[in-house]
């Protein structure tokens, strides 16, 4: 098999492998969709997630991969109302009027993919639905800029125009990313334009045919603001206001991006 540089097009080999990986991402998002009910616990979330993906013959990518010498405990990430991302499952039942945003990796034959959904517990309340609706909506005009020939910046301007003209706000300290061999590969793709009068390390790449890239805009209703738990692990909105989180696992085309992680049945949020 031919190899690729970590930021650079992957090989059609290598694509094929990043899209099994994915395919089972996706199946695992578009299962829970019924167990995400009233009731439910993320711990038995966590557990289903992990019985599908080891049944398909891959292995759970978050479970025990490492962040400033922490192993993450489960295999989804389970974020309920103010938390952003990483939030660990846990056995309080979910209940009505909670939103949770799952996030899930699979690691297959050497290579990853990687996606997040937000659903809703019952009916949502009108700032709910509208936060959903806008951020999947960001995430679908970002995969419209990952086309050849475009930046990094583009993706991030499409994404954080709509958020902010909604009236809400993009996070800033955690961004989308490479994907293949690694879980998390150059190039970043943050959901905001930095600032060229502030010091930052995003670098506007420019996208390539065969690119594989993770777009995943993370939209607060309040302040893009965010702090860490005690636990080291779940991110919350300083201000206590709800979060949702929305991404696929996408390929580089010349014409339009190719996406890895769609959900079967065109699986909404509810």
């Amino acid at each position: 098999m031919g190899s690729s540089v970590p930021g650079k097009g992957k090989t059609l080999e290598e694509i094929e492998l990043i899209a099994e990986a994915s395919q089972i991402v996706a199946g695992v998002l578009g299962m829970l969709k019924e167990h995400t009910v009233a009731g439910a616990t993320t711990k038995r979330l966590d557990e289903i997630a992990e019985d599908y993906i080891r049944s398909h013959g891959a292995e759970p990518a978050f479970k025990g991969y490492v962040v400033h010498g922490q192993a993450f405990p489960a295999t989804l990430c389970t974020s309920v109302n103010e938390a952003v991302v990483h939030g660990i499952p846990d056995l309080r039942p979910l209940q009505d009027g909670d939103i949770v945003s799952l996030d899930v990796g699979v690691k297959k034959n050497g290579f990853y993919g990687d996606s997040a959904i937000t659903y809703s517990i019952g009916e949502p309340d009108e700032l709910q639905a509208k936060l959903m609706r806008v951020t999947e909506e960001s995430l679908w005009l970002g995969i419209e800029q990952a086309v050849a020939g475009n930046r990094v910046f583009d993706i991030s301007r499409a994404v954080q125009r709509h958020v902010e003209t909604n009236g809400f706000s993009v996070v800033r300290e955690l961004v989308g990313h490479g994907i293949g061999r690694s879980l998390h590969e150059d190039p970043a793709v943050p959901n905001f334009v930095p600032s060229p009068f502030q010091r930052h390390n995003f670098r506007n790449t420019q996208l390539t045919d065969g690119l594989v890239i993770c777009i995943e805009p993370m939209v607060n209703a309040g302040t893009y603001r965010v702090s860490t738990l005690d636990d080291k692990w779940t991110v919350v909105t300083q201000d206590g206001k709800p979060s949702a989180h929305f991404e696929h696992t996408v390929v580089v085309r010349e014409g339009a991006a190719e996406i890895l992680t769609k959900l079967p049945d065109a699986i909404l949020h509810r």
